[in-house]
Order: C-alpha cells, then structure tokens, then sequence
C-alpha cells in the first residue's frame, strides 16, 4: 500500500481559476455523490474485524490480511480508502495504524460504534436510499412499498441477523447515553420512576443504583423486556425495586409514577409520537413529571448526523428527528406543560414538563 499524496487537478475537476487550482465545488459534490463508498467501505472495515486485528503497534497490510482472512491487494485498497477520510491511518513506511475513529470500530473499545456502523449499513438500507425522491413526493413508507410489511415485522420476521445487530447497536448506545443521563437528572424528590420504551432498561438501572431509595419500571415490548439488564431481572441486584411491564406504549401505559423517562422513542411516525404522549398524559398523576430525551435537528454540533439520521427515519418507519419548536408543540399538544430544555449531552437535549394538576 503506498503512500496517499493528493492528485494534481484535471480537466476532470471542471474548469480551473486563472490561478491553477480547482473549484472547491465540484469535488465536494463529487464526494458527496460517492458518500455510498466511505459508508460501505467502514461497513466492510467492521464486517471484517480489521480494527480488532490491529493492535497497538502498527501491522503491515498483510498481516492485517492474515489475520482477517482477506485478499492482501484488495484489503489495501480497502484501507486506503479508509485511510484517505481519518479512519486507519497509514504511517511512512506503509505500515497501518489506529485512528481516534478507527479505534471506535473496535468492539471493546468504550463508546464502540461497530454496531451502530453496522446497522447503519445493514442490507435492507440500500434498497430504500434510492427511493428518497419518492418519499419526498408522496405520504407512503418506502420500506413498506419494497416489503409490504412495516419495518419491524420485517426485521423480526424476515432478517433475523440484522434484527441482532440492531439489539447489539441499540444496547451500545443506551449504556453509553444511561450514565451520562443518570449524572445530568436531578429527581427531584420522584419516589418512582418509569422508563417508557426503555429498551434492556439501562438507564433505568444506572438510576436505581445512583439513588439507592428509587423505584423503578421498566415499559416496553415483550421481547424486549424478557432480555432486560441482568440487574433488574429475578436474582439481580436491582431486582427487589424494579418493575419489568411487557407492553406497547403506543397502545397503553399501564404504570404510576412520579417522573416518566421517554428517551429517544418519538421518532418514528408522527401518529405513534402523538398516542405515545397521549397515554403518558391519561396515565400518569396530575402533576406528575415527563422528561422527553431526544436528538434534535437544531441546537445540535451533530447536524449532518441528525439531519441524515432524520432522512433515514423517513424512509424506513415513515418517522422524523425533531426540532425545539416541533417537538415542544408535539407534547403542548399532548396536553403537558414544557418547563425547560436542556442538554445532556452534545448530541441529547431533555424537554422537562408537567401534566397539568
């Protein structure tokens, strides 16, 4: 693999300024264009296991090969990509070394993304990519036209494998939010707290064991709360002050408390968002305390993320990222009063409210 120096422009590029160097805009757009390639290539660079190969020390593209079980030419192709936008990098004499990013593809790295880069680039997102301009056009699914079923009935049903990949992705990225989230919530003297759609329950947890009085409950689809943290499960030392409830928030929230978590949950369709806080609202005390967490496409240093993330939501649940405003007039709407926006995190904003006494 040699080393990358930057190609001189060609007539390729476009037409050249009287100074000699390219327009800017043709090959941003040009790279934009083949953001498919960077997308698949780190996909590939996760499949393969090449940063868990490659160790402390630099390796050389054959050893890397060896130890993937990979063609050593195509391999360093592969890497060269990679190297070319941050993730892997490649030293003097040729060598391959970890990157800040490429570190992240490591699966016992702390805050892997492996399986968020994974699912990501699951099979099924290809398909619906190139249908964006007819989701923009039209008020149906693209998922649902290519399947004929909903997205979830699809990956429980018809992809088994990826179904996996989205429960490992989704449980890397709860624990990694649910200490920080339980450092930022001041319960403000809640006895109980429910966590709706809360998936393996982590947040929930790491507030159970922050605040050694709480209650807890856990809401969420059947087979997702029988696979709950070990912590909150019979035996489990959280056990005697959790409660697991099987359920479907957008049907019915059967649970009392003094503060509700909806963490990350309000983004699939507009219609699901709205019985969702609708069944808080007809559940929950007069007074009571909801705390939405969400990805916002506004206030946000993540806004080619959230804004790609929204796009895929459209596509595949028929959902959306939201704003300050839209989500603040959603729960308003619902029938509860917004006391505060906060961040979390860089990437998580909280919407604090009330239901009205």
């Amino acid at each position: 693999m040699t080393s990358i120096r930057t190609a001189p422009p060609t007539m390729a590029d476009g037409p050249a300024p009287a100074d000699g160097t390219p327009p800017k805009a043709a090959p941003q757009l040009r790279e934009l264009v083949f953001g498919a390639a960077r997308a698949a290539a780190v996909r590939a660079a996760a499949a393969l296991g090449v940063a868990d190969a490659l160790g402390e020390r630099p390796a050389t593209v054959a050893e890397l090969a060896t130890a993937v079980g990979a063609d050593p030419d195509r391999l360093g192709r592969l890497l060269r990509a990679l190297s070319s936008c941050g993730v892997f990098a490649e030293t003097e004499d040729g060598r391959i070394a970890h990157t800040e990013m490429s570190r992240l593809l490591r699966e016992d790295a702390p805050g892997s993304l492996k399986y968020i880069c994974l699912w990501c680039t699951e099979p099924w997102t290809w398909e619906t990519w190139p249908r964006l301009d007819q989701a923009v056009r039209s008020d149906t699914c693209a998922f649902n036209d290519i399947h004929g079923k909903d997205f979830f009935t699809y990956l429980h049903e018809d992809a088994p494998d990826s179904a996996r990949v989205f429960d490992k992705a989704m449980t890397t990225s709860s624990r990694q939010s649910a200490v920080e989230l339980a450092a930022f919530l001041d319960l403000g003297g809640a006895a109980d707290v429910a966590d709706i759609g809360g998936g393996q329950g982590h947040v929930l947890a790491s507030l159970l064991e922050k605040h050694p009085t709480l209650r807890g409950t856990l809401l969420d689809l059947p087979q997702v709360v029988a696979n709950a943290d070990p912590r909150l499960r019979d035996g489990g030392p959280l056990a005697a002050r959790a409660r697991l409830v099987p359920g479907d928030c957008r049907r019915e929230i059967p649970v009392q408390a003094d503060l509700y978590i909806i963490k990350n949950i309000l983004e699939w369709d507009d219609e699901s968002t709205r019985r969702t806080l609708a069944n808080v609202v007809a559940a929950a005390r007069p007074g009571a305390r909801v705390l939405v967490i969400e990805n916002l496409l506004d206030n946000s240093p993540s806004m080619r993320f959230t804004t790609a993330m929204d796009l895929f939501l459209l596509l595949n649940v028929g959902g959306r990222k939201h704003s300050s405003e839209g989500l603040v007039a959603r729960m308003t709407e619902a029938g509860l009063t917004v006391t505060g926006i906060s961040p979390v995190n860089p990437y998580l904003h909280a919407f604090d409210s009330r239901v009205p006494a």
